[in-house]
């Protein structure tokens, strides 16, 4: 019989909150985490408003000692912080640095969209083209290189199973998890820490800026900027922060009387091939399809199983096409059609941390049996006007549901789908 993975810790570091508790209130209650950052407008961005984890520098340096502050930024920081609270919440400790102990059966995927740019620009730029090499200092490779949101998340928790960073676009937490979920089945780990992460950084969005795909037209009303599946979505809001997730076989789980949140039955990830409508920026339909359709194969349900979708959904052109392939691949009708959320509503657009952040709301609300309200949606898309009552505009309670299809579409045309259980024995 073909393992069964459950999720048994939670760490989340989010534009609108930090930590299980506060993440959870601002889910229900359809609290924003989107604000005007004045380093955008003093910059001559065109997009002002953005989602930041808050009080990250206070943070700082309750998780690390002085040593570890020198070598990390916001995206290694914000993974090693949602790491950690996911370990505690597993119910581990963090071992002492001069521990000798090594866990062999547990290793981490946390991957990043693009990691260290802001390090790269104010740091590695600068001093190079000014002749400092020698004054960046012996942490600078630390601080940019992709692997280190897990290589630092291994050395402080003294992981010894695989230990990478995937980058997928904004696919990026979501092939961290389903790859997890992989290694646990083929028997390589018992356990694995899964997520995604993106630092917050001016240098990380401005060829977003450039290509006119963000929103512009809502400066001066941040909370109202992200606009998912609404006729007056004007673009993505960017976001940043990080989710990371525990994996383990059930068997290792219930062995050690670990709390489970919920069941990860199964997953896909796959790619459009640049054709058929699909591109560099645009997925194409049928790949979108094909990665539903074989995740919920993966899982071994059926279409009609599915519950509610929490989707990629960016406030971009690109929602009622998303949508509409979600009808086709579950073969719903708009009378029939699940519950549809998104989390970028709230938080923005955190790139390669958005599948795990969105993927850490998606098991609080199977575990608690509710549904976040989709924000500024009122006005829904003209083109998907037939689904709008399956649109929550506030937070539905509804202890029936019981399987999220969880959903990441990325630039390169990459795709990526989950499906999440309530636990059940």
């Amino acid at each position: 019989m073909r393992k069964r993975i459950v999720i048994t810790g939670l760490g989340i570091m989010a534009p609108n909150g930090h930590g299980l508790a506060e993440y959870e209130q601002a889910l229900r209650s359809g609290r924003s985490g989107i604000r005007f950052i004045p380093r955008l407008k003093e910059l001559g961005f065109a997009c002002q408003v953005g989602g930041v984890p808050q009080n990250f520098e206070e943070l700082r340096t309750q998780y690390f000692d002085a040593e570890d502050l020198l070598s990390v930024n916001d995206n290694i920081g914000y993974a090693c912080i949602a790491a950690i609270d996911a370990w505690r919440d597993a119910g581990f400790t963090v071992p002492k640095p001069d521990s000798t102990e090594v866990e062999w059966d547990t290793g981490a995927i946390m991957g990043s969209g693009i990691g260290g740019m802001e390090t790269i620009a104010s740091e590695v730029v600068p001093k190079v083209n000014g002749n400092q090499i020698r004054r960046m200092g012996s942490t600078i490779v630390q601080m940019v290189m992709n692997s280190s949101t897990s290589a630092k998340i291994a050395g402080m928790l003294a992981l010894g199973n695989q230990v990478t960073s995937n980058s997928a676009a904004c696919s990026t937490g979501n092939e961290a998890i389903i790859d997890s979920m992989y290694r646990i089945r083929n028997g390589l780990a018992k356990r694995m820490i899964a997520g995604g992460s993106e630092g917050s950084s001016p240098y990380i969005w401005a060829g977003f800026d450039s290509m006119r795909v963000m929103c512009r037209k809502f400066n001066g009303e941040p909370e109202r900027a992200s606009r998912p599946m609404s006729a007056t979505a004007a673009g993505f809001v960017p976001g940043s922060g990080a989710g990371a997730l525990i994996l383990e076989d059930l068997e290792t789980a219930k062995k050690r009387g670990a709390k489970i949140y919920a069941e990860l039955l199964g997953g896909a990830v796959n790619c459009g091939g640049h054709r058929n409508g699909g591109s560099m920026t645009a997925p194409n339909p049928e790949s979108v399809q094909r990665c539903i359709r074989s995740a919920v194969a993966d899982a071994g349900i059926a279409v009609a199983d599915v519950d509610a979708i929490n989707g990629h959904l960016t406030a971009t052109f690109a929602d009622p096409y998303e949508v509409k392939n979600w009808a086709a691949a579950l073969e719903r009708t708009p009378a029939n059609f699940p519950w549809i959320n998104a989390t970028k509503s709230l938080v923005g657009h955190c790139l390669g941390g958005a599948g795990a952040v969105e993927s850490v709301g998606v098991v609080i609300q199977i575990q608690k049996g509710f549904i976040h309200p989709s924000v500024n949606s009122e006005d829904v898309h003209p083109e998907i006007a037939a689904f709008a009552s399956r649109i929550p505009q506030t937070a539905i309670e509804d202890p029936n549901v019981k399987i999220i299809a969880k959903a990441g579409f990325g630039f390169g045309d990459v795709n990526s789908c989950m499906i999440f259980k309530k636990w059940e024995e």
